[in-house]
């Protein structure tokens, strides 16, 4: 059952967003540092597919099942079907989720919203949160759209004062507090602590701004 605070800090991971592609103990070491959900996106040059693809995504789920923590599948719907995980993200040009919600009774669905002409477009009914982003600039997407900044966080809490807002896009513990003031629920990031140096400080700089507040 989704909650909000479970977006309170989103790790977004794929083997290749790893230096080294040791997936399995960055997840480790974020769990215990305390990030409350998590997303397994395998995209990219040299990503895993087919069985080592599922493979790998039993062994992530499971960690994330021993620390409590919500293991989410971006894109895949299928995998996410197959390997019973607790929720789906879909982008604009995914399944559309009418089609597929049949499959997640129960489950968490989130969607990726970055500007308010997607926002008037999508069917929200099912959906737990939305993914709303590229806030600043970021090398995690190539397919990135362009930044629209801490107005954009806060312009879609006032277009939708009640849906539950995780940002994306180029935030790091450093540039976080603005989001959260705007309107944010939480902030999802990729490559700040997939490529830290310090996961248990970078998780808990994180964390610190929702224990201040």
């Amino acid at each position: 059952m989704f909650e909000r605070r479970m977006l309170q800090l989103y790790f977004i991971c794929g083997t290749t967003d790893v230096p080294g592609g040791n997936i399995e103990q960055v997840l480790k070491e974020a769990l215990t540092a305390g990030i409350t959900m998590f997303q397994f996106r395998e995209k990219g040059d040299g990503a895993l597919t087919g069985d080592a693809k599922l493979a790998m995504a039993l062994k992530l789920k499971e960690l994330c099942l021993h620390h409590q923590v919500p293991f989410i599948v971006n894109d895949d719907w299928e995998l996410a079907v197959r390997i019973a995980a607790d929720g789906v993200h879909l982008g604009q040009d995914d399944q559309d989720i009418k089609e597929i919600i049949n499959y997640f009774p129960d489950k968490i669905i989130g969607l990726s919203v970055s500007d308010f002409q997607e926002y008037d477009r999508s069917d929200l009914t099912h959906v737990d949160y939305i993914g709303v982003g590229p806030v600043y600039e970021t090398s995690s997407k190539s397919d990135a759209k362009k930044p629209g900044g801490i107005e954009l966080i806060r312009k879609m809490r006032l277009y939708d004062e009640d849906i539950p807002i995780v940002a994306i896009g180029g935030v790091t513990n450093k540039n976080c507090e603005p989001i959260l003031k705007a309107g944010a629920d939480g902030v999802s990031t990729i490559s700040s602590i997939a490529r830290s140096s310090n996961i248990e400080q970078d998780v808990k700089a994180y964390l610190h701004y929702y224990q201040k507040n």
